[in-house]
């Protein structure tokens, strides 16, 4: 039996995150980044595809009574109470100054409590079974590149079976026993002992120092706080790149085949990232996303992708992993992502927005950024008009989708806005205004129906996209104009659902080439709330954010979508791309009275 996506918590060190589920089950983790394999893959199959699990004995099967992150933290606490008394187990990754550590702490609260570990290693995504042997004092599992070792306490019962590695103890009122798994290479010595004690107190110190740093002080605080530590444990510390997810293949409808790998780092989410990261405090962040973005696009415009790898790699075959079954039966499970070969002409607009909002904060100028600029914009002047797959990297063929349209128009706008703010900088300004001119005429003539009063997915459609929401925001048109606020209203018609926001309709014309269906998207019914807000409706704005927020698991946690019939999440967890909104939509409703 699967547990719900939302039954999970993250924690993470800044470079690769576990996620616990309420029944006390490490589900899911890959070492030692973000896209290495997977050691614990039940996620996406089942106990022979690796977890490991703490729980009271005669639990299994049982969720924990509740649990909590301690305020501003990534550390975990898990309480059980049973009828011998109460244990809280707390899970944390330290921020990590060699390997990756995962440490559990099991304290006894009150009365005795005896509990069982249960822990099976599976590399490479659930398929290699480690070889098993003792080495002072620990136990060390290894194959081939990859090696963890696991230590416990010396008077913890420890053994081997059923290809896994068992413990059972008890605790008491006042007493603790820690565990400590670390990954290693394999053709390494031992790696540096981690005393989890210390490290429980370290990290909560640093992240407590870091939520400090936040600006914001509106109201739902707690959320916005949690959404940004999501967002700082899903970046790669080494480069400043953010993951989309933690997972792959979890699936946008149960039992569906639309299971993607979100373990790398989109351009689409930058501008939003960038802009969520400086408004709330975070700088440092927010350059170092900048940089990320910098070294990843270099090159030939030509070879502009939709994604990279955490380290700015482009080559992310996709491949099946069939001895997985994938989340509750909806296969299959893939690793890599083919739409990185796709074209999506928004991109260049989203970068160039990045850059602009980068160079207009004030952020330390980098000397070559305006060169790649020019070389984008210029690129784009001889490109623009061809169809692309678009923001949503559908499988159906190339179209002229309308928002890529949209974001070609803010590339050679923010070029222009550059030239005229910033004198010392060189371009063709006239060009590049006028390709600014008859996007936007295009935009207007082909991209829009009179009939309804609405701009379409692609030119010549009647269907819609969640994607012209944006267009007030980066200033195509602005918000009163009619065709705006019909727009909006008609994406609210026809892709709501339940007052939520689906991408597109997936009963229409063969789009996405895709079959089946999906749930509504979180991002998306922020940004509607975000145009509610600019069209001058604040108070259904504020009640739509009020729900939003409202859908968050226990610990704050959102995924790629959501199911209003079942009530579940869907798709990849937890998702950057609904954590930025929920931040961005917080700072558009109360940015005057949230920033302190």
């Amino acid at each position: 039996m699967h547990s719900l996506i939302e039954d999970y918590a993250l924690i993470g060190d800044e470079q690769t995150a576990a996620l616990v589920g309420r029944d006390g089950s490490v589900d899911w983790l890959c070492l030692p980044r973000f896209d290495s394999g997977a050691c614990f893959a039940r996620l996406l199959g089942g106990d022979e595809n690796g977890h490991w699990r703490i729980a009271p004995r005669g639990a299994e099967g049982q969720q924990c009574t509740r649990r909590a992150y301690r305020p501003d933290t990534l550390v975990l606490d898990t309480l059980w109470e049973t009828a011998e008394g109460t244990v809280r187990v707390t899970d944390l990754m330290p921020q990590r100054d060699r390997g990756p550590d995962l440490v559990r702490v099991v304290e006894g609260l009150h009365g005795r409590v005896t509990v069982r570990s249960t822990l099976r290693l599976r590399f490479d995504y659930g398929w290699v079974v480690p070889w098993m042997r003792r080495v002072d004092g620990h136990r060390v599992a290894v194959a081939g590149p990859d090696s963890v070792w696991f230590r416990s306490e010396p008077e913890v019962r420890t053994w081997g079976e059923d290809f896994g590695t068992h413990s059972e103890f008890t605790v008491a009122e006042g007493e603790s026993v820690a565990f400590v798994l670390t990954w290693h290479p394999s053709h390494h010595a031992r790696p540096p002992l981690v005393d989890p004690y210390e490290a429980l107190r370290t990290t909560v110190e640093d992240w407590r120092a870091w939520s400090a740093r936040c600006r914001y002080r509106g109201p739902h605080r707690d959320a916005v706080m949690r959404s940004l530590l999501t967002l700082k444990a899903l970046t790669y510390a080494p480069t400043g790149g953010i993951v989309a997810a933690l997972t792959t293949s979890l699936p946008e409808q149960l039992g569906g085949v639309r299971n993607w790998d979100y373990r790398f780092c989109w351009l689409r989410d930058s501008t939003l990232t960038l802009g969520a990261l400086l408004a709330a405090g975070y700088q440092e962040e927010a350059e170092a996303w900048r940089d990320w973005l910098l070294r990843a696009v270099a090159g030939d415009p030509a070879d502009l992708q939709i994604m990279y790898g955490i380290g700015g790699e482009r080559r992310l075959p996709e491949v099946k992993l069939p001895w997985l079954p994938g989340y509750a039966g909806s296969g299959p499970v893939r690793v890599g992502n083919g739409a990185v070969d796709q074209l999506q002409l928004d991109v260049y607009g989203e970068v160039m927005d990045s850059l602009s909002l980068a160079r207009a904060s004030g952020m330390s100028p980098k000397p070559h950024m305006w060169a790649l600029q020019s070389a984008l914009t210029n690129w784009l002047a001889e490109h623009w008009r061809q169809p692309d797959e678009g923001l949503w990297e559908v499988r159906g063929g190339r179209r002229q989708f309308t928002h890529s349209k949209v974001m070609v128009w803010v590339a050679a706008d923010r070029a222009v806005r550059a030239l005229e703010r910033f004198p010392q900088l060189s371009g063709d300004l006239e060009g590049w205004r006028a390709m600014r001119d008859e996007v936007h005429r295009q935009v207007c003539e082909q991209g829009y129906d009179p009939e309804r009063n609405t701009f379409t997915q692609y030119y010549g459609s009647r269907e819609l996209d969640a994607s012209l929401l944006l267009i007030p925001r980066v200033g195509f048109l602005p918000p009163d104009d009619p065709r705006v606020v019909g727009t909006v209203d008609a994406v609210r018609a026809e892709l709501g659902h339940d007052g939520l926001v689906r991408r597109y309709s997936t009963a229409g014309p063969d789009v996405d080439g895709l079959p089946g269906d999906e749930g509504t998207f979180l991002a998306c019914s922020f940004w509607l709330a975000d145009a509610l807000h600019l069209t001058g409706r604040t108070e259904e704005a504020r009640a739509l954010f009020e729900r939003l927020v409202g859908l968050a698991n226990d610990v704050g946690l959102l995924a790629e979508e959501y199911d209003p019939a079942s009530g579940r999440h869907l798709g990849n967890f937890p998702q950057a791309f609904s954590h930025i909104g929920l931040v961005n939509t917080a700072l558009t409703l109360y940015g005057d009275q949230g920033a302190g």
